[in-house]
């Protein structure tokens, strides 16, 4: 059977150090990440990724964090790329935290972005309903997507973000790049679920966002349990998105992490 390999960007290919791989969140996609892409890729080889059911990668009925960390092993062996650094956001920082688990030698180093490794409760309820609620038959502009997604999604920016994967198909119809079937049929699998227990004792770093609420003080412990050679850094005037709210202190915390 022929593998499913991630779609990616590549950027600063021709440097022979180790890479960095990249991972949006729930409902995005690598051109999320292009601006860090570029930045970083002036430093070192950067692979923006998209995931499973995301963007322009392979569509699939299964959507668990095992499944995910095999996706990246299996884009690593396409791509010969032996050992990376990994840096996920949300839900990419659970793929990657699966996948340092599981493959801890093809690690260098971790960079997990405002998530931590326990279970969480169902939050994306307003945002499934209200992308459910879009009848992609028949809307004619993604403005008028916007409107409808709007009714139930008081944030514009989230809006904005989500009507980032809109696209006009061949027959001139709007579609999302993401599968909303399998991420509405498998979200507990993936959000509820807390990554496997195990421990990772390779160099991590976790970012959380001052004004998030995703890595609470209390979660320090559970961290170092399966990180015991990580560090929290809190980045002011950020939430969730906290590489979008304060890319220049994001920026040079990731960069003073990967070079030190």
């Amino acid at each position: 059977m022929e593998q499913n390999i991630l779609h990616s960007k590549i950027y600063g290919k021709e440097k022979p150090e180790i890479p960095l791989l990249v991972f949006h969140g729930l409902f995005g996609m690598l051109d999320n990440w292009g601006t860090f892409g570029k930045d970083f890729g002036e430093i070192m080889p950067v692979h923006l990724l998209d995931l499973r059911n995301h963007g322009k990668s392979f569509h699939s009925d299964e959507m668990s964090h095992d499944n995910l960390a095999e996706d990246i092993l299996n884009y690593m062996s396409a791509n010969q790329i032996e050992k990376a650094h990994l840096l996920g956001h949300s839900l990419g920082g659970k793929a990657v935290m699966q996948f340092a688990m599981k493959f801890p030698e093809k690690v260098e180093k971790l960079i997990v972005v405002d998530i931590g490794p326990k279970s969480y409760p169902p939050h994306h309820q307003g945002i499934l309903k209200a992308l459910q609620s879009v009848d992609l038959e028949n809307v004619k502009s993604r403005g008028e997507v916007e409107e409808i997604l709007s009714q139930y999604i008081p944030e514009k920016s989230v809006v904005y973000f989500l009507a980032k994967s809109l696209y006009w198909t061949e027959n001139k119809k709007l579609a999302w790049r993401f599968n909303l079937k399998t991420l509405t049929e498998k979200y507990t699998e993936f959000v509820s679920n807390a990554i496997k227990f195990g421990v990772f004792s390779g160099e991590t770093l976790f970012i959380s966002g001052a004004n998030s609420n995703y890595i609470l003080p209390q979660d320090s412990f559970l961290i170092k349990q399966q990180f015991p050679n990580s560090k929290i850094i809190s980045i002011q005037k950020a939430g969730h998105w906290v590489q979008a709210e304060n890319p220049k202190d994001f920026h040079n915390v990731v960069y003073e992490f990967l070079k030190s």
